[in-house]
């Protein structure tokens, strides 16, 4: 009989210490855990829709003159880390300056430049997409454009001109351009250097061709 009343005082006193045991699971610090990771999901969740502070930005900038170098544009946007590679120029059918077309290495760079343009008035910074970018072929100062060519003028005509310097022959191209009150002839020259480009423009600027006086200018 005292055995079975010592069971019964051993049963009564394992009874609370399981209910306590269940009671102390729910506030275990492992339960405290979990709840504290659902901040870092939505975390995550903000930061894959949030739109990064970097990558490459374009814009166009108007204002220009056929007279603006690369170089210019730089000063004008200094601050923003460009080089000239960044800076490609927009011609028109006529090669005529048009815009510059600019990459800037991130948004920042992009908003930096916009305050630098407010400052100098006569100048306008909008954005563009990539593929205008792309597609505009830059001709880095490699090239001269030769304008008043006479109608009459022959491929061998334009050679003898360009006497003395040192051109790639099979890229020369010339064409027709509607003027008022005539259409003028003009050809595109590259060469492998901005070097020898420039000893062109130097040497034969107004240089005569079949009795014409011959306009060169340097595309960049």
């Amino acid at each position: 009989m005292s055995l079975f009343r010592t069971a019964t005082k051993l049963s009564r006193l394992i009874r609370p210490v399981h209910q306590h045991q269940g009671l102390t699971s729910l506030l275990s610090p492992r339960r405290f855990a979990t709840e504290t990771q659902q901040p870092s999901q939505d975390t995550t969740s903000d930061s894959f829709l949030r739109t990064p502070a970097t990558g490459l930005v374009y814009g166009k900038l108007f204002g220009t003159t056929k007279h603006t170098m690369k170089t210019d544009v730089l000063n004008l946007l200094q601050g923003c880390n460009l080089s000239t590679d960044d800076v490609k120029v927009c011609y028109d059918h006529y090669y005529e300056t048009m815009s510059m077309s600019i990459q800037f290495p991130s948004q920042s760079a992009y908003n930096a430049g916009i305050r630098s343009i407010s400052r100098k008035g006569r100048f306008r910074l909008e954005t563009a997409g990539r593929s205008q970018w792309e597609t505009l072929k830059p001709y880095d100062g490699k090239a001269i454009l030769l304008q008043g060519i006479p109608r009459n003028a022959l491929m061998e005509d334009v050679q003898r001109f360009l006497s003395g310097c040192q051109y790639d022959a099979s890229s020369m191209q010339m064409f027709f351009r509607q003027a008022f009150p005539n259409t003028i002839r003009m050809a595109l020259v590259h060469f492998p250097s901005q070097a020898l480009a420039m000893h062109a423009f130097i040497t034969k600027n107004q240089g005569f061709c079949l009795n014409s006086q011959i306009l060169v200018r340097i595309l960049h």
